[in-house]
């Protein structure tokens, strides 16, 4: 009994997720009810990634579930309308690339909780088929006249003119949206709802009712239709303007200029709380933008318009033709309207424009034969193009992944890879360190060369100045010999010891200096001590050469049985 309170308390915040996360958005403290609906169904929209699938897309969805077979009053149940959801969204994850995935789940529950919520308050479990299309249609992403094109083609005969009963019926569904969340004193259905949107009773073709839904302003009923489109549109407008009221150096979305205060200018959030500071006040009349023009451009624009380079007023809305585009044995499907394959969205406009074309000349009365076989054949030329290029990029696509898989591969060591030839990586690691230790070794011996040159500079030297000293005796046997001992040069090893004095023996100066140079000293003028010392140059260097000998062969051989390890995991890969 416990669990099964806690599975219904569970579901209960399930369904009233979405409701609560958009009381927390704290929407109602707008001050204008058009805006503060046209807000919250905007949020519903966006938290369902409703704004993500485009009309044409969604009737595309219609197609493939079978709904354009079914009546507009037939009922379909919760767990079929889930399943429609499902593929909605699903074929939306396939188009999006996969950075920008969704959570299908996610989405599914929200939307199908808030779907039963607004058409289904007296739990029967099911909801009619018109009342789905109705509010899928009016709630995707897309233009705002290709969905009332899309909903007149609901509404209308099959002489292209729309029945009052269906569009009281379509008003009915839709104004259950605002309804829904919680602004149905402002916009909810009332019997007169029709005659605001048409005063006259007079026969309706699809051009006048575009005219009259997007006129401005629009019926008051649907008067949050137009805005919640034009929210879409400025969400990343940038104004580099300061509102006049919070004193921000920016504005982001609608930007608001008072007629009668000069440059006092508010943000949307200042706005639509209805704060005013200064002379101004909220009587005052204030004009929307929804775009930012700096002053020279619209001193450029409006020297061009005064010499007649642009028209003035806003471009006219494209015209439709008035005869019925739905063919008569597909009920309320469209073969305009509705997209022949799931192309993309450039591919599905291409086709849709030449069936328009061919429908056209299949109608029209006044073609000759030869125009009718002209048309089909540029739409069949079309579509044999269109799919020459969707093979072209298939095949380029499944060359891009196999590179890639190919790439990953390759890039990637498998544990087994590592574990080939284990005594070739043991001999490697081997001739890698014995490589370490030469080196070592090489450069212990430069620098032992290096002191050694050194004392060999310093010993000639000295071994100069014990020649002049004794030519200098020759010459006059009355002088000092530490006389002219005192005067040789100092040396580059001396003793350090405590007490010690200097003297003038050339065996004093060669401490540290063992070998055949030592002995030549010693012994004094038997041996020739350059000789000593130049062999002693080229033993060294002897010993230098092959060291960096056996240095190269070690290198030779680490490269050798690196080419081996990798000729053996090549040969392991294509095996």
């Amino acid at each position: 009994m416990i669990e099964e309170s806690s599975k219904s308390g569970k579901s209960l915040v399930e369904k009233r997720q979405l409701f609560m996360e958009m009381r927390a958005q704290n929407f109602d403290v707008i001050r204008l009810s058009t805006y503060r609906t046209a807000c919250k169904l905007r949020f519903v929209q966006k938290r369902c990634n409703l704004h993500l699938v485009d009309v044409w897309n969604m009737i595309e969805a219609f197609r493939d579930n079978g709904l354009n077979t079914l009546e507009h009053q037939a009922e379909i149940s919760v767990s079929r309308l889930e399943t429609i959801l499902s593929s909605i969204y699903y074929q939306l994850n396939k188009r999006l690339p996969t950075t920008h995935q969704i959570n299908v789940e996610q989405s599914i529950g929200l939307l199908l909780n808030f779907m039963v919520a607004t058409y289904d308050s007296e739990g029967r479990g099911k909801l009619t088929v018109f009342a789905m299309k109705s509010m899928l249609a009016t709630m995707c992403g897309g233009k705002i006249v290709d969905k009332l094109r899309y909903i007149f083609s609901q509404i209308s005969d099959s002489s292209g003119t729309m029945l009052f009963p269906k569009f009281d019926h379509f008003l009915r569904e839709v104004l259950k949206l605002p309804t829904a969340v919680f602004e149905g004193p402002s916009f909810g259905y009332t019997e007169h709802s029709v005659r605001t949107c048409f005063p006259q009773q007079k026969k309706i073709q699809l051009n006048t009712f575009l005219d009259v839904l997007t006129a401005d302003p629009p019926p008051q009923c649907l008067v949050w239709l137009p805005l919640m489109h034009r929210l879409a549109h400025v969400e990343n407008v940038f104004h580099p303007v300061e509102c006049s009221y919070c004193h921000s150096e920016s504005m982001m979305g609608f930007r608001y200029r008072c007629q009668q205060c000069h440059g006092y200018q508010l943000c949307q959030s200042c706005f639509w709380r209805g704060h005013a500071n200064g002379p101004h006040s909220n009587q005052h009349q204030m004009k929307e933008h929804s775009s930012w023009k700096s002053p020279a451009k619209k001193l450029s624009h409006a020297i061009s318009r005064s010499l007649g380079c642009v028209p003035i007023g806003e471009p006219p809305q494209p015209t439709f033709p008035e005869v019925s585009e739905r063919p008569p044995d597909l009920a309320p499907t469209t073969s305009v309207l509705e997209s022949p394959s799931r192309l993309d969205e450039e591919h599905r406009l291409i086709a849709r424009y030449a069936a328009r074309l061919a429908a056209e000349a299949s109608n029209s009365t006044q073609c000759p034969p030869t125009d009718l076989g002209f048309s089909f054949d540029a739409n069949k030329q079309q579509r044999q193009l269109i799919a020459e290029l969707e093979n072209k990029n298939r095949e380029i696509l499944q060359e891009i992944q196999r590179l890639r898989l190919e790439h990953e591969q390759a890039s990637q060591p498998t544990p087994e890879k590592a574990q080939q030839n284990p005594t070739l990586l043991a001999e490697l690691r081997l001739l890698r360190h014995r490589k370490d230790e030469l080196e070592r070794r090489m450069s212990a011996l430069q620098e032992s060369r290096r002191e050694l040159m050194v004392q060999l500079e310093g010993l000639m030297r000295l071994l100069k100045d014990e020649e002049q000293k004794q030519s200098a005796q020759s010459g006059s046997p009355h002088s000092s010999p530490s006389h002219s001992a005192s005067c040789s040069m100092p040396m580059p090893i001396r003793s350090t010891s405590a007490g010690s004095t200097p003297t003038h023996t050339p065996q004093d100066c060669l401490a540290g200096v063992g070998g055949d140079v030592l002995d030549a000293f010693s012994q004094g003028v038997p041996r020739n001590l350059r000789n000593d010392l130049l062999v002693a140059a080229d033993s060294i260097t002897n010993t230098m050469s092959s060291l960096v000998k056996e240095l190269h062969s070690v290198d030779d051989r680490l490269e050798e049985e690196e080419e081996n390890l990798r000729n053996g995991r090549d040969k392991a890969v294509t095996e």
